[in-house]
Parts: C-alpha cells; sequence; structure tokens
C-alpha cells in the first residue's frame, strides 16, 4: 500500500507523508472501485477536488466523463437549469434544449464542491436525483434516467447545518455514505519540510 500511495502522491501531485493525509488517501483509493457516494470534507484550500480526481481516476467510470461543480458560485435563480438542464422555451432566454451537469456527466463523475451552499429547494430535487437515478429539465414533462456517480464537498459542519435547519437531514444521510476529512496543513506539521523543500527547489529552478 506504501508503494500505492507514493505512485498516487506523484500523480497528483501530493506532497506529504503525515499519518492524517495517507488515512484518507487509503480511504479514497479503497472506496474508488465502488459506486458508493462520497463526501470530502475539510477546510478551503486543503485539497477537496483533487481528491474526487483521484476517487475518479481509480474507478470504473476513469473512461468517463468527470464535472466539477462549485455549487456557491451558481446564482440560484439558475442553479435548477444549470444541474438538470432545461427545454427550448422554458423560460425567456431559453432559446434551445440544454443538458444539465446531470445529463453531461451520465455515465461518469459528478463532484459537486460547496454542496452546503445549495438552497433548501434544490436540495430536495437532489435528493430525489438522488434516489430516483433520474431528472427533470425545466420545462420537461417526462424525467430522464442518469447513471452518475456523486461526490460531494464542504466546508462547512453539515451535522450543524442539519440541527440548525438549512440542510436536509435526509440528503446529509445520503451524501455521507462515506465521508473523507482532509486534514489541513497544521494538522500535518511533519510535511512542512518536505513542502518546503519543494517550493525551494522550484524557486531554485
Amino acid at each position: 500500500m506504501a508503494s500505492n500511495l507514493q505512485s498516487l502522491k506523484a500523480r497528483f501531485g501530493i506532497v506529504g507523508s503525515s499519518k492524517l493525509l495517507d488515512a484518507a488517501l487509503e480511504t479514497a483509493a479503497r472506496v474508488a472501485p465502488t459506486d458508493l457516494t462520497v463526501s470530502i470534507t475539510g477546510e478551503s484550500g486543503v485539497g477537496k477536488e483533487v481528491f474526487s480526481k483521484i476517487i475518479h481516476a481509480l474507478s470504473t467510470r476513469k473512461h468517463n466523463e468527470f464535472i466539477a461543480v462549485n455549487c456557491g458560485a451558481i446564482p440560484e435563480g439558475t442553479i435548477n437549469s444549470e444541474l438538470f438542464g432545461h427545454e427550448k422555451g422554458a423560460f425567456t432566454g431559453a432559446m434551445e434544449d440544454r443538458e444539465g451537469f446531470f445529463q453531461a456527466a451520465d455515465g461518469g463523475t459528478l463532484f459537486l464542491d460547496e454542496i452546503g451552499d445549495l438552497p433548501l429547494a434544490m436540495q430536495s430535487k437532489l435528493l430525489r436525483a438522488i434516489q430516483e437515478r433520474s431528472v427533470r429539465p425545466v420545462g420537461a414533462v417526462s424525467e430522464v434516467a442518469v447513471n452518475v456517480r456523486l461526490l460531494s464537498a464542504t466546508h462547512k459542519d453539515l451535522a450543524a447545518e442539519v440541527t440548525a435547519g438549512t440542510f436536509r437531514q435526509d440528503l446529509y444521510y445520503r451524501l455521507n455514505v462515506i465521508q473523507i476529512r482532509v486534514p489541513p496543513l497544521r494538522e500535518r506539521l511533519e510535511d512542512l519540510v518536505l513542502i518546503s523543500e519543494r517550493v525551494l527547489e522550484r524557486i531554485a529552478r
């Protein structure tokens, strides 16, 4: 496993050998071949998207699409269309049919970053999409079947968000089948020397 981890780190540009980092990578590698839903948690800037790419690259879906979506960057008024698509004429400006991220990732992996920023109304629709494995584009009468492996990430404490009533408990459990916590650098002080050496090497070059 140690040699596999080193290969994984080299492939994805990960620097460090702390126990917390290695444990997170080992979990990602073990869960990758399955189709389980994975929640990746950690502070902003710790590399959550890198872990999502690792899971996709080691999965049976690796030859299909990997699509990353920042839920916090999509305006609330368009997020339904962005995720599930829309039909021509569904609203002003809908000049043609457009597939959403779920359809675009069909057969592959959809990574929903900052899932904690998703509005409550969209949380219920996301839950239905996960349960039914289908989506209904805006303006459509029927649903479209999708085969997507869902990964999500957040810097928020979703359990606290559930308690506060800002995140659905049923969606929380659907997303957290497997949870991977990416540790911040302050919990990996032994890795500071390695990172400093890499930075100095780049400066020297």
